[in-house]
């Protein structure tokens, strides 16, 4: 049977073992966060907490903490519309008879029902200040929703198959709100409430929002899948549910049916107020920005609600099942939707948006030497597709040199690429563009840069295994091994003045590393024990915390016809800069209460 609420789920869970109790009253300010990142760190069953402090409704969070916990929640669905997704990237594939009944089936559900009676998430009104008031880090901005759908339609084309249910920030309570009648609504860059937001104002009206938390867990879901042309989130989100999507229209809004809670509300349209700060899923906070927010007209939930979250931060957390979900229902789109490309990860170790890898095809010139070419045309490709847009760093190498080799697993990725690629001819820089609103790295809010580097053809060096003789200057610190070809280095605190001259820190380790062999990569950092201590440390230092046009800097680099090229490798300057935003901590307090409540709770769930 599908599930219609997160009570159903947190029933079901129960009755297989994997749910945990929590039966002590919580406080919702820092320590159920808390405790939510205990519980995913030692791979635990959903936590429920039955009282939430200063709320009447229970609250649930870890649903998707495993990926083998996401797939038993979707065990029903999974099959069948991964057969709907695979038919879009290969219609011939509708000749094999299972999966043709697979998509059938979940071809059902497509179709988003009206519902003629009133909505179960009607059945109780309640205030903003009633909601569960889950702050999930110390300078967070105020409480905030991690699990929302936020729904809103085209002014031009309110049609229901065009209309966009995406998971935007949403901000409770705190900064300049007015509380019970205001929260923020952040949204990012390339995303479909901005063309909706776009279109509301041109026509000088108010933008109906409605923010639905619960439901189907396929809801939630579906509001940060990355769906195809064509296929609408409402849609999809039957489809995945195995239960249509009902709805019901009043005054201007559309209200999620099946939803444990649902927030009705207008975008002002000529005002913004700040927004944030917000503990976010690259590990830093989010600074305070002015940002769009909603006029509240009503606060529905349904009987027995329950209200769940999640918590972002250095990743891994829990959406980084989200992620893995993604991948096995896409997989088979990324050659259709981008073509030379045969696989595609966006690195979550590295904050996702920040790198990409990929493997594509190079075929232009087959009868001479082997060189990037095909490779340059697919690179423009990827970054012009979605999301991918936001990508700071892409790598990309060719199937043919290895077709074997597995975009999902990184440090032979990197292994490959550093073997092979040219530092003279394939670095490729975009300077002043747009970067991920989250990032702060670059120059300000969304303004950075990108770097492609492309590789194929045979192994051009061999890289090192062992730290390389060399001469540092003075001021540096600690030569650490990360992985064949890679080195980190401590280095001076940074100094604005300094990157300002010739004599920067960075050119001045690149000088001293021209005549050693073997590491293509040298990573400048604060903390070189920190950085080589695991690949996932390097993988988040120095992706999310470099600009790659200020930041990446030639061992022998030169210009020639504003090309930039490097005779031995690259110098990435990843040091924490004044401009960057504050890491995440937990206060030491917060960290021994949590596993206290958590320790007792299991004792009791035996």
């Amino acid at each position: 049977m599908a599930y219609k609420s997160i009570d159903d789920v947190v029933k079901d869970l129960e009755k297989t073992g994997q749910l945990v109790r929590i039966r002590e009253e919580v406080d919702p300010n820092l320590v159920m966060a808390e405790i939510q990142r205990q519980a995913y760190a030692r791979k635990l069953g959903a936590i429920f907490f039955e009282r939430v402090k200063g709320s009447r409704f229970p609250a649930v969070s870890n649903l998707f903490g495993t990926v083998e916990r996401t797939n038993f929640i979707f065990r029903r669905t999974l099959k069948n519309v991964s057969a709907v997704v695979s038919l879009k990237s290969d219609p011939l594939l509708a000749l094999h008879p299972l999966r043709l009944l697979r998509a059938a089936a979940a071809a059902l559900h497509a179709l988003p029902l009206p519902s003629l009676k009133r909505a179960a998430v009607q059945w109780g009104e309640c205030k903003l200040e009633d909601l569960p008031q889950i702050k999930s880090w110390p300078d967070d901005g105020g409480a905030f929703i991690t699990l929302p759908q936020v729904f809103s339609l085209d002014p031009k084309k309110p049609s229901l198959l065009k209309s966009n249910l995406g998971m935007y920030r949403i901000q409770l309570s705190g900064g300049d709100y007015i509380p019970n009648e205001e929260i923020g609504l952040h949204y990012q860059i390339h995303r479909g409430l901005g063309a909706h937001h776009a279109n509301a104002i041109a026509a000088n009206k108010p933008l109906p929002v409605a923010v639905w938390v619960g439901g189907p867990p396929a809801h939630t879901f579906a509001a940060v899948m990355p769906l195809p042309e064509g296929l609408s989130e409402l849609t999809f989100a039957g489809m995945f549910a195995g239960r249509n999507f009902r709805y019901k229209k009043q005054d201007g809004f559309v209200i999620s049916s099946d939803a444990d809670f649902c927030i009705l509300g207008e975008i002002a349209l000529d005002q913004l107020k700040p927004e944030g700060p917000f503990g976010d899923h690259l590990g830093y906070y989010s600074l305070r920005h002015d940002f769009p927010f909603l006029r509240v007209k009503k606060v529905y939930h349904r009987r027995n609600a329950v209200w769940p979250f999640t918590v972002v931060g250095r990743p891994p957390q829990e959406d980084t099942s989200f992620g893995h979900l993604i991948h096995e229902v896409t997989a088979s789109l990324v050659p259709k939707e981008i073509p030379g490309v045969k696989a595609l990860q966006a690195v979550d170790e590295a904050g996702v948006h920040p790198l990409l890898l990929a493997v594509g095809k190079e075929r232009y010139v087959p009868y001479a030497e082997r060189r990037p070419m095909e490779l340059n045309t697919i690179a423009n490709r990827i970054l012009g597709f979605g999301q991918c847009s936001l990508a700071k760093y892409l790598f990309l190498v060719a199937e043919e040199d290895d077709p074997q080799l597995d975009v999902n697993n990184t440090p032979a990725f990197f292994r490959h690429l550093l073997e092979r690629f040219d530092p003279e001819n394939d670095l490729h820089f975009q300077t002043r563009t747009t970067m991920d609103t989250l990032d702060y790295s670059g120059e300000g809010i969304n303004k950075g840069s990108k770097l492609v580097i492309v590789a194929c053809g045979k192994k051009k060096r061999t890289l090192g295994r062992s730290l390389p003789q060399c001469s540092l200057p003075p001021d540096f610190g600690a030569v650490k091994f990360i992985a064949e070809g890679i080195l980190a280095v401590s280095g001076p605190q940074w100094r604005s003045e300094m990157q300002a001259t010739d004599l920067s820190d960075a050119k001045r380790l690149a000088a001293a590393f021209q005549n050693t062999q073997g590491f293509p990569l040298v990573v400048l950092c604060d903390d070189a024990e920190f950085v080589s201590a695991s690949f996932d440390n390097f993988l988040w230092a120095t992706f999310t915390r470099s600009n790659p046009s200020h930041d990446v800097h030639g061992i022998g680099e030169f210009t020639t016809n504003k090309h930039f090229g490097a005779t031995v490798g690259i110098v990435i300057d990843a040091r924490i800069k004044p401009h960057h935003a504050p890491a995440l901590a937990v206060d030491p307090s917060i960290r021994s209460l949590a596993s206290e409540i958590l320790e007792r709770a299991l004792r009791q769930n035996r």
